[in-house]
């Protein structure tokens, strides 16, 4: 995939190319069509000579296959060759497996006989709509007020909960994971997966650095499934702009029960809406992207999923994600508003998903990535980091373990849970100029809070105290045993 990204990049400074397409969903079935349909034109294609990971595929199988990794590409005539030795390159194979008519016809042929024709404006621009009925579900009733009574938790209570969400599979570091496979492709890793936020590639050729984020609280989508897919478009723009590059663009992946099931129909229609209005709010357009339907067992569907992977590009510094210095003054930036609906919190000391979310501010959203990308192209920034699930205090303690640096951090709130809210919009920097970093914050209206400042052997927030060798063995080293024990 990244070999192929690499191709691609360097295809795109050349006038090589008339049109690209990714390959998704039925492969080459669809992607052909995309391309065709669009242009008004007709395509003929000869399919024994595509590329083939086994031997003995049928020309039904060639079509319809979702192998990954795999760009369809409408080139110039006469660039053929300069276009495979580009791809031969980066050791990828490219053919030439067809090209294109005015027949507005697909045309399929196998060894030079004809095994198929297909209309393609009927199929692309004219395929009828599929209206399911819809309904939303009855458990949304039944879980909105089911929020956290007001009667606050003890400093005992809190460490209990800090050492159960910290110790949750959804916050440990998963290097045990993607470090099997090689994330220095090209020596272009400019920051590396497991740093927190966003990860970076750097495009050689022009210095441009490339940021990339995903994210999706399935909790979340579960309680309000509107709210929940906008705010997984927010929280991956967050990671984006907090590595200091501009977000431009979405991909998702959709992944959602059985749309037979009217109350499943209901929260993939209602995804939709949430991803469409907070694209167009944060100016991220979705340029690609799929569907899975249908998954279940046993009859109960999974929770909504729309994955939302963000991308945006930087032409200056890259913001570090973790304590990467000592005696850096740390803020948060953002409302804390007692947010746990939906929370890590509710999950893991609660045990249940319930409660109500509020509406997400997407003006305040884009502020607070605008506010990031200035700060960081103004040097006032030492590092960065979204807060995510698990609230500050989770978040810090990340920032803590990545970085080999504990704090002592006082969070001023109205409630002693508060540590772990996970209210939206909001953000950790560390700060090297704090008068330079006020006047931004005043400037694009966002409330600000000092926390404390990074250094020593000792993570701190408010009266939960760990020691940061204990956590770093936690975040570092559990992952692994939670996946071995269960072989």
């Amino acid at each position: 995939e990244k070999l192929l990204m690499e191709a691609c990049l360097e295809l795109f400074k050349t006038d090589y190319v008339v049109g690209i397409q990714d390959m998704g969903a039925a492969g080459l079935t669809s992607s052909s069509f995309e391309m065709a349909g669009r242009s008004g034109s007709g395509m003929r294609l000869s399919l024994d000579k595509v590329p083939m990971r086994e031997a003995g595929m049928s020309p039904y199988e060639l079509m319809l296959s979702e192998s990954q990794e795999r760009m369809l590409i409408c080139a110039k005539k006469g660039c053929e060759e300069k276009i495979k030795e580009i791809f031969a390159k980066w050791d990828l194979d490219a053919a030439v497996i067809g090209e294109v008519t005015d027949s507005g016809k697909m045309e399929l042929f196998w060894h030079g006989e004809l095994a198929g024709v297909i209309p393609i404006e009927p199929l692309s621009e004219a395929a009828p709509v599929l209206d399911r009925p819809i309904k939303k579900p009855a458990y949304m009733a039944q879980i909105a007020q089911q929020n956290l009574c007001g009667c606050g938790a003890s400093e005992r209570e809190l460490d209990a909960a800090f050492d159960k969400i910290f110790g949750d599979p959804e916050v440990l570091n998963k290097s045990y994971i993607y470090d099997q496979y090689d994330a220095s492709v090209g020596l272009n890793s400019a920051k590396r997966p497991g740093m927190l936020g966003a990860a970076v590639m750097r495009v050689k050729q022009n210095g441009v650095k490339l940021a990339m984020a995903a994210d999706c609280n399935t909790r979340m989508n579960y309680v309000h499934p509107r709210i929940g897919a906008a705010l997984a478009v927010a929280s991956a723009g967050r990671k984006v702009a907090m590595s200091g590059a501009t977000p431009l663009a979405i991909t998702d992946c959709l992944n959602y029960g059985n749309p037979q099931n009217p109350e499943v129909m209901w929260q993939f229609a209602q995804g939709c809406e949430g991803i469409k209005q907070a694209c167009a709010a944060l100016n991220t357009p979705v340029i690609s992207g799929n569907v899975s339907l249908y998954n279940e067992t046993g009859g109960v569907s999974i929770q909504p999923t729309p994955a939302i992977v963000c991308v945006g590009t930087n032409e200056g510094e890259i913001i570090p994600s973790d304590f990467c210095a000592s005696g850096v003054s740390v803020y948060l930036v953002g409302d804390t508003k007692g947010v746990f609906a939906g929370s890590l919190y509710m999950k893991t000391v609660e045990n249940r998903v319930a409660g109500s979310l509020p509406e997400l501010n997407l003006k305040a959203e884009r502020a607070l990535w605008d506010f990031a990308i200035e700060a960081g192209r103004s040097g006032v920034l030492e590092f960065a980091n979204s807060v995510g699930i698990g609230g500050v205090a989770i978040t810090l303690a990340k920032m803590a373990c990545v970085g080999g640096i504990g704090g002592e951090f006082e969070m001023s709130c109205d409630d002693s849970r508060d540590i772990f809210d996970e209210s939206f919009s909001r953000a950790i920097f560390g700060v090297r100029d704090e008068a330079k970093f006020k006047e931004l914050a005043a400037k694009y209206g966002l409330s600000l809070m000092r926390l404390g400042i990074s250094g020593g052997e000792v993570f701190r927030i408010n009266s939960v105290r760990k020691n940061l060798k204990a956590l770093k063995e936690i975040y570092f080293g559990e992952f692994a045993k939670i996946v071995k024990s269960e072989d």
